[in-house]
């Protein structure tokens, strides 16, 4: 049949016919965007949705609330994630906790798939448009980090309704957003979407620069974590698949020179050596009451010493200001996954690749030598941040990357001795974010102040533990503080399950889908334990 086939047909013919196949699949996608926005009138806002309990409540003490939509409204279905939940129900014995699984692991398809389709310029170039939840914009850390929820079921094909191409269309698109405004952190929706740009009134008092234009960016806060985000997704599509060509069909390698253009640019520190003082490449100023919505110095920041081999980052991964712009934990994600896509780039550009390479292990020895104190209680530890000055800020931030989530980011082993002196003191009230109390112990951060810990921590912690006691104990405390609505918030009041923030946060459902389905594969025995 294949013999008959291009015995038949020229090769450009065959060129045509697969432009053609492409064009039809466009169409395709168009008619079903069309379709289910008709459709999804008729579906329930999610926000007011996932605030509210439906039946069939779970048969455990906690009675959690079922919070997936109906089929019809559910933006993206998966037979390999729905075949995934069936298998776990057979293994996860405590109703509610597999109840908080079937709700929160498909949670990032069922609901912020927002649109599919191909670039108005190439129509065999894939799209994918994952907004965060309950904001309809894209931010790279986020959506990198829900869609690797699905990292374990991906698998290369070029089906379009594949988990596959949500990854291609992720990281193609994000490649837009670089190419455009590499020091913004969150974006509109892409013009083919013929979704409107969604206002975001708390940057109506931004003076940014680079100036940006609100019709393409939704929020322009340079965060080191943002463009480490776009490396790590491209490693893990990589790293299942094998799929190297792809890496070479669009622009991901221009999207690569600019990260290291960016990255280049911001390993100056404040001043030069004759003691003027250097123009900053990116400077953010807002009008608010908050500290940590701002920087300082007219926008630049707290003055970096520059020589350490660290990449400044203006704000943290929780949208929060950093007081010194030595990030480490964006440090640790930019040299982790800017050296395993070295790996790709290998197979186009072998000088571009050698480069990446050099960058990483500079960054690394710049964290090593510098981004490491002595603490009077746990011994050698890393710094949150520093200066390069020789301050340094010991804390650590519910949001990834953290220095609790350092082997999550693949930087280090978690049997080290200095991670291991960092985990306990993160995980201790030396930590001033570490937030604990009756309902829940973990830590919090700046974001939404002292007393809300974010069971986002818990998650790295028992992904980061082999310890059966500490996991179990983390496993109760999130299965126990929904306030019965199964999803897993943003942050939740430790004196009061009832005080939380956020019911719709994408990105730390999938977090908990993940660490659930890597206990099955590590330590499968505690998915037996009831929590009742």
């Amino acid at each position: 049949m294949c013999v008959l086939f291009t015995s038949t047909y020229s090769w450009g013919s065959l060129l045509d016919l697969e432009l053609g196949i492409m064009s039809l699949l466009l169409l395709l996608f168009g008619f079903l965007s069309g379709f289910l926005r008709i459709a999804s009138a008729q579906c329930p806002d999610y926000s007011a949705f996932a605030r509210e309990t439906h039946e069939p409540f779970s048969t455990g003490k906690y009675h959690l609330s079922m919070q997936r939509p109906v089929t019809g409204c559910r933006k993206f279905n998966s037979s390999d994630v729905e075949v995934t939940i069936s298998d776990m129900k057979e293994l996860v014995k405590d109703p509610d906790l597999f109840r908080l699984f079937e709700n929160t692991f498909p949670n990032t398809l069922d609901t912020t798939v927002t649109w599919r389709g191909f670039a108005a310029d190439d129509s065999t170039e894939e799209l994918t448009f994952i907004t965060t939840g309950d904001i309809v914009a894209m931010w790279l850390r986020d959506s990198a980090n829900q869609l690797r929820s699905y990292k374990s079921l991906l698998k290369v094909t070029n089906d379009p309704y594949s988990i596959a191409s949500l990854y291609r269309g992720a990281i193609n698109l994000q490649a837009r957003y670089i190419l455009r405004n590499p020091y913004c952190n969150a974006f509109q929706a892409p013009a083919e979407s013929g979704l409107p740009p969604e206002n975001n009134g708390y940057a109506d008092t931004d003076k940014v620069k680079p100036p940006y234009n609100t019709s393409f960016v939704f929020e322009c806060k340079y965060e080191l974590d943002s463009i480490s985000a776009f490396l790590q997704l491209s490693y893990d599509y990589y790293d299942k698949t094998d799929d190297v060509d792809f890496f070479g069909r669009y622009k991901w390698i221009d999207t690569i020179k600019t990260i290291l253009n960016v990255a280049e640019g911001l390993l100056v520190g404040t001043y030069a050596d004759d003691g003027s003082v250097n123009e900053s490449p990116y400077t953010f100023e807002r009008q608010s009451t908050s500290a940590t919505e701002t920087l300082t110095n007219s926008g630049a920041g707290n003055p970096v010493k520059g020589g350490t081999g660290l990449v400044r980052s203006a704000f943290r991964p929780s949208d929060d200001s950093t007081i010194y712009q030595l990030f480490i934990p964006a440090n640790m994600q930019f040299s982790s996954y800017l050296g395993k896509c070295a790996e790709i780039m290998r197979a186009h550009d072998s000088v571009l690749a050698k480069q990446m390479s050099d960058f990483a292990a500079s960054v690394r020895e710049g964290i090593e030598t510098h981004g490491k104190v002595q603490h009077s209680v746990f011994g050698e530890i890393y710094a949150y941040e520093i200066d390069g000055f020789g301050s340094s800020n010991l804390m650590d931030d519910a949001n990834v990357p953290s220095l609790l989530a350092a082997p999550i980011l693949d930087y280090l082993d978690a049997s080290d001795e200095t991670y291991q002196n960092t985990r306990k003191f993160v995980l201790s009230t030396w930590n001033p974010y570490y937030m604990h109390g009756p309902v829940l112990n973990g830590t919090g951060g700046p974001h939404v102040g002292p007393g809300k810990a974010w069971p986002m921590s818990i998650i790295a912690s028992l992904l980061t533990s082999d310890d059966d006691g500490e996991i179990l104990e983390g496993l109760q405390m999130l299965v126990s503080s929904t306030d019965g609505l199964g999803l897993i918030h943003e942050s939740v009041d430790t004196f009061d399950a009832t005080v939380w923030t956020r019911e719709w946060f994408s990105w730390a459902n999938g977090l908990f889908g993940e660490m659930l389905l890597g206990l099955k594969d590590r330590k499968p025995h505690l998915l037996e334990t009831s929590f009742q």
